[in-house]
């Protein structure tokens, strides 16, 4: 067992998440930046769909009954080594600090973390509250069989902030000229009120050339939704799987988008592959 002594802002059990069930109106959920994961848990010898520790910002502690490895990627904490297996003695107490750059981390044990699963997957949904709550401290969490091979160490996913790259969505006639420009072109920058349903941005409005609004449609992370106050909002993997608001394009780089911060800064590129 782990037990969570500390949770920081927010630290959630995440896999790959419930992928193929939005007919059904459950997100997608799992991991934001799913690369981060994948790493984590090939570091530790998991399957690449084991389910880990998602730390928003740091500030995780925990303590193992049992020796165990694990392997932390993502945003880099002080902590921890970073992109390595590290092998913690029976007892062990791991604090994570604040991460140099990027916003989320991934903690991977060899074996998985080993909670209930809910529709096929174990991780939390901040959405619909599917799967098991945030962690608090005081939480036990299982850990499951070792399978695979320690990778020891690899090169650790790039945090660094990047351009999103978008693509067209199905409603960006509903905004005046060319609203992809219009968004490449323009500064945006994260409020503070984002989270995994959603990034929002703080900058100029995306100005409409058709009033009313859309019936709900279906809707899929990296869709970026306009609301009528102008400010885009970029969908994580707890977003809705419907909206009524029109999306002027979807965003290939979720992982890119998940280690933004309050505050950065974000530009939008368009036509690159």
């Amino acid at each position: 067992m782990i037990e969570i002594l500390a949770t920081g802002p927010l630290a959630t059990v995440q896999d790959l998440g419930r992928p193929g069930l939005a007919a059904l109106g459950v997100p997608r959920s799992g991991a934001f930046d799913r690369e981060a994961l994948r790493l984590a848990n090939r570091l530790v010898g998991n399957r690449p769909d084991a389910a880990g520790v998602e730390v928003t910002l740091g500030g995780l502690a925990l303590r193992t009954d049992a020796a165990v490895t694990v392997a932390l990627a993502g945003a880099p904490c002080p902590g921890l080594d970073h992109g390595a297996a590290v092998t913690l003695p029976a007892g062990a107490a791991l604090r994570l600090g604040t991460p140099t750059a990027g916003l989320r981390s991934y903690l991977a044990v060899r074996g998985g973390v080993a909670t209930a699963t809910v529709l096929g997957s174990r991780s939390t949904d901040t959405l619909s509250g599917l799967g098991p709550p945030a962690l608090r401290p005081g939480d036990l969490l299982p850990v499951g069989t070792a399978s695979g091979d320690v990778a020891g160490a690899v090169a650790p996913v790039d945090t660094r902030a990047r351009p999103l790259r978008v693509d067209p969505g199905p409603r960006a006639d509903w905004f005046a000229g060319d609203v992809l420009a219009a968004l490449a072109g323009a500064r945006w920058t994260v409020r503070g009120d984002s989270d995994r349903v959603g990034v929002r941005l703080d900058g100029p409005p995306l100005r409409r050339a058709r009033g009313g609004e859309l019936p709900s449609e279906p809707t899929l992370p990296g869709a970026v939704q306009v609301p009528a106050d102008g400010r885009p909002i970029v969908f994580g993997p707890d977003g809705p799987v419907t909206g009524g608001y029109p999306v002027v394009g979807v965003v290939r780089d979720l992982a890119v988008l998940a280690q933004l911060r309050p505050g950065d800064p974000v530009r939008f590129v368009t036509g690159a592959r």
